[in-house]
């Protein structure tokens, strides 16, 4: 089988930098749990950062799952031979999601709304920064359901096709 392409590569590039940044909001949850940074054992300096605990978890996570999101697509491309302007496509698609989503995320700990609406809810009132939160999120939820469309239509088409040597 012929090594990955550079358009692949790059989306693990993409998806390792969409990891780091869910490694990064690890920190943040760490901060927010002791309410600061430990600079040597037993020793806190005391500080408070924007947004909870859980916000800092949810940051956390869907990064990391984000980022290997995006890998897993670039692996799935390169095991279904997906190439040309399918190909294409779904590159776009998938980075722009690991992208979207942490924005997404960002808006959500430093938004009283957690970037879920554009107006006030059960949270608290709107801002720019939940509204800046929520519209890559929403465009690439649509986004990241057709490129799903049409990874089961590739697999399922090439399923039908026999074994290329």
């Amino acid at each position: 089988m012929a090594s990955m392409n550079s358009q692949q590569r790059k989306m693990i590039g993409h998806g390792s930098v969409v990891i780091l940044l869910g490694l990064v909001a690890g920190f943040g949850l760490t901060m927010s749990l002791i309410g600061g940074f430990e600079i040597f054992p037993g020793h806190i300096l005391e500080f408070n950062i924007p947004g909870n605990h859980s916000a800092w978890a949810r940051a956390h996570a869907g990064g990391l799952m984000n980022g290997m999101l995006v890998m897993l697509v670039a692996l799935l491309m390169y095991a279904m031979r997906i190439e040309g302007p399918t190909a294409n496509r779904l590159y776009w698609m998938m980075v722009g999601t690991g992208y979207a989503n942490s924005i997404f995320y960002l808006g959500g700990l430093l938004s009283q709304t957690r970037a879920l609406t554009f107006g006030d809810n059960q949270f608290g009132e709107t801002s720019l920064i939940g509204m800046i939160g929520l519209v890559p999120a929403l465009v690439f939820s649509v986004v990241t359901t057709i490129a799903f469309i049409i990874i089961a239509r590739e697999a399922f088409s090439s399923a039908a096709q026999p074994t290329r040597k």
